[in-house]
């Protein structure tokens, strides 16, 4: 693999020193965007495609590979001080890790047939340059788009005050998880005062009136008193009574007990406090919220459906979401909801589907993709996972058309297969023609009008 590496490595060079030209059929291709600056640390041992042992690019790397040494100092690009290409020495240069300043894992990506010939039949072999035919291979039809992770709505509690007051006590922080009914704030407030002080007025009058009710009602049955006197003395106690409980009820919701003018607020459920802009001893209104509570036991997954793919979805449909920050997992749920509209920007509707999270793992805006199952079987192309290279969004493959043209293809991913080294693909690609494997990279940075490489052969743009 390293001799393959360095093969690549010298054809990149000679390219760099201008060995050729590009021609484009329609439309130059534009220039990539500049690399941001690496921070000015060693290059880590452990980075992919990095040689351990010298901390460069190890398909550039000229203490492991010396003929490598004849093509840069030919350039003009040489640091005889320390033997290595000035461009990516890490002595002179360690801000730029042992690589070359373009990143092309930046670049946008070449349109779909692109075209790169190489000068030569011999340039492939030289370039090591290898293909395998992409294999016929059968799954379900597939419709992959984007999905951000979003909490739901129905689980996400905004706090505030029940009654303007001051702050005495915080019982909760960002970041405390609490149960149904935990405390978060202890109010002191003078409208609890007073409705305490009606409450102790209210039980007084209760008391009255109950008793002379029922005193009103045995002077009845000794006919000393009108059944008039009785009937008014039970509508007071009736009053005193509804009285009472309208105070009681109203002191429960501020979740006042007791004396002291003071209430508590509580946690409707369970969940994570994420914000709170309640301080001691400060005053505090009804508005706005003095906590927010999430519970991301479940969580919401939306999706972005494509205008013209609406017709092949529907609710119920099976999903399975992967998310580029929790590699290797995958999150299954169905399609719950369709938006009855389409957004006039992104041409797509928003699709959601629930999503158990009983570990925490989901976290609101995470992104990823969403895989939706949409027909039966479909027919695919099965092609190792080397031979797919990323530019952005974009996936691409190069296809053989002869024994040194090469023809860029923007394919789409189908279903992995099982065994991880080969993946699907849905379109792009059919079944029996030549793939390029090893080499795939050095296609693609010919496709890039600055990268590194490009030069040493033709690249038209169909």
């Amino acid at each position: 693999m390293r001799r393959l590496l360095c093969l690549l490595a010298l054809m990149a060079l000679v390219a760099a020193a201008g060995c050729g030209e590009s021609r484009s059929a329609e439309a130059s291709i534009p220039a990539p965007e500049a690399a941001s600056a690496r921070p000015a640390s060693p290059p880590s041992s452990q980075e992919e495609g990095m040689c351990r042992e010298h901390g460069v690019l190890e398909a550039l790397c000229t203490k492991c590979n010396p003929k490598l040494a004849v093509v840069f100092q030919a350039k003009g690009d040489w640091c005889a001080e320390h033997g290595f290409p000035e461009s990516i020495c890490p002595q002179c240069h360690p801000e730029r890790g042992g690589k070359p300043a373009v990143d092309v894992s930046i670049d946008e990506a070449p349109a779909d047939g692109t075209l790169v010939i190489l000068k030569t039949k011999e340039a492939a072999r030289l370039a090591g340059i290898e293909t395998t035919q992409a294999l016929p291979a059968e799954g379900r039809a597939e419709l992959t788009v984007p999905v951000v992770i979003a909490y739901d709505p129905t689980r996400v509690a905004q706090v505030n005050a029940r009654s303007p007051g001051v702050v005495k006590r915080l019982h909760a922080d960002i970041g405390t998880r609490v149960a149904a009914g935990d405390p978060l704030a202890e109010i002191e407030s003078t409208a609890v005062t007073a409705d305490q002080s009606q409450l102790a007025a209210a039980q007084a009058r209760v008391r009255v009136t109950e008793e002379n009710f029922r005193r009103e009602a045995e002077l009845e049955k000794r006919g000393i008193s009108a059944r008039k006197e009785v009937l008014a003395a039970e509508q007071a106690y009736r009053e005193a009574l509804a009285d009472l409980n309208a105070l009681k009820g109203s002191l429960k919701i501020m979740g006042a007990a007791g004396s002291g003018g003071r209430y508590t607020l509580k946690a409707p459920f369970a969940g994570i406090v994420t914000r709170r802009s309640a301080s001691l001893d400060e005053y505090v209104e009804t508005q706005p919220s003095l906590f927010e509570i999430v519970d991301t036991s479940t969580m919401w997954a939306e999706l972005a459906l494509p205008e013209k793919d609406l017709g092949r979805v529907t609710t119920g449909m099976p999903v399975v979401i992967t998310l580029g920050a929790l590699q290797g997992q995958q999150f299954r749920g169905t399609i719950s909801y369709i938006a009855p509209l389409v957004d006039p920007r992104t041409r797509t509707a928003q699709a959601r589907v629930r999503l158990d999270n009983p570990e925490g793992l989901l976290r609101a805006n995470m992104y990823g993709e969403a895989r939706i199952t949409v027909g039966g079987a479909q027919a695919l192309s099965e092609v190792p996972r080397d031979a797919v290279q990323r530019a952005k969004s974009v996936n691409l493959v190069f296809v053989r058309l002869a024994e040194n043209e090469f023809e860029a293809r923007r394919v789409e991913m189908g279903p992995r297969s099982v065994s991880g080294e080969t993946v699907q693909l849905a379109s792009g690609v059919q079944p029996g023609e030549e793939i390029v494997v090893a080499g795939s990279f050095f296609l693609k940075t010919e496709t890039l009008g600055d990268a590194i490489g490009a030069g040493c052969c033709e690249v038209e743009q169909n």
